[in-house]
């Protein structure tokens, strides 16, 4: 039964229900992910049906080149976004740090769910079990697919050497354990986590040694900005902590300029002190990690007096629209980001960014 743009089903009894279409990576983690997405929402409305709609993108397909030379923003996201945009599915789930700061007109991320652990995880040959990046043996070889990790692990773990590996999650864990090309390959917590691989994670990095990534750990839900139906529905999703964090990490990136092809990290923490206070710490870095920036900032993210209700919900900051969140405290979160940035620009940022893209299109 098609109804408008809407989908709806009946039961044997009769029931009818609307058909929610969710559209994900075909990953073993993307489908996951989504899986859990999909459980909160019939939990929140018991009334909905949820069909599940696997596809490949460009960046499952593309696994010979390093993703910072293919170069293209939307590497994981386009496909699906093409699908949303032909109404084959209603909303999307993604890692929100695989969506760009500027999504293309007509989409928004109608909800950012509660962040889990949002640092890097080293995941060790089994030969070496028991050591750290620090007790490695000289020269031993570290598998990354992310600029933004070898810049910063360069820098603090010189006896170490890093290659490229790319792959979902499943992949790289075997091409480790299966051949003798790395000592350890670095991944995000988040998704060893969600795979229930917690006992592969031998250390995790702390900010002093690896920040992490735009909004790694975080899911989004990509969704039509003009289908107020949908968005209503999964912004009951919103954790407001995890809003507020990523929508200054993703300001900072926007201003920056930063994409896939430049290491820019960041680490954000929300402090109850007598007032609520966002706390962005954000940095560049030169390829090798020699050169870099880092500076932190704050902000008062306590709503103010004002009710709700008066949150404008179709405004959109970074891509995100969080109508149940005060738009006070994201004003500010967004305004600390582009703070952040231009004390990092009025500092050099530009120039170390420019460099570390040049010699990686170069490479």
């Amino acid at each position: 039964m098609e109804e408008g743009p809407y989908k709806y089903i009946r039961d044997g009894n009769g029931k009818v229900s609307r058909v929610i279409r969710i559209g994900t990576r075909k990953s073993q983690l993307a489908r996951i992910q989504t899986d859990s997405v999909a459980d909160k929402l019939k939990e929140l409305y018991p009334d909905i049906h949820v069909e599940i709609v696997g596809m490949s993108t460009t960046g499952d397909k593309i696994l010979d080149t390093a993703l910072s030379k293919i170069g293209e923003k939307s590497l994981f996201t386009k496909e699906l976004e093409n699908a949303l945009e032909r109404n084959e599915v209603d909303l999307v789930v993604h890692s929100l740090k695989d969506l760009p700061t500027t999504l293309p007109p007509g989409f928004t991320i109608g909800a950012v769910l509660k962040r889990e652990n949002p640092h890097d995880a080293v995941v060790l040959h089994p030969k070496h079990a028991g050591k750290t990046l620090d007790t490695l043996p000289e020269n031993s070889v570290i598998g990354t697919s992310s600029l933004r990790r070898a810049a910063q692990l360069k820098k603090r773990f010189p006896h170490l050497e890093f290659k490229d590996i790319r792959g979902n999650l499943n992949t790289r864990l075997k091409k480790l354990d299966e051949k003798e090309d790395f000592a350890a390959i670095i991944l995000a917590a988040a998704g060893l986590r969600r795979m229930g691989w917690e006992n592969r994670i031998s250390q995790i990095l702390g900010p002093e040694d690896c920040m992490y990534a735009v909004g790694q750990g975080a899911l989004a839900v990509e969704v039509r900005a003009r289908d107020t139906d949908i968005l209503e529905m999964v912004s009951v999703l919103h954790d407001p902590d995890t809003v507020l964090r990523c929508i200054a990490e993703r300001a900072f990136l926007r201003h920056l300029e930063g994409g896939c092809s430049v290491p820019v990290a960041v680490h954000t923490e929300v402090k109850d002190t007598q007032v609520r206070r966002l706390y962005l710490t954000g940095a560049v870095y030169s390829l090798d990690g020699s050169d870099s920036l880092k500076e932190t900032m704050q902000t008062n993210i306590a709503p103010a007096d004002k009710s709700l209700e008066e949150v404008d919900e179709r405004v959109q900051r970074v891509g995100v629209t969080a109508c149940k969140i005060n738009g006070g405290a994201q004003d500010n979160a967004e305004r600390l980001g582009v703070d952040l940035a231009n004390l990092l620009l009025s500092k050099g940022a530009k120039e170390i960014l420019t460099v570390a893209r040049q010699l990686n299109d170069a490479r």
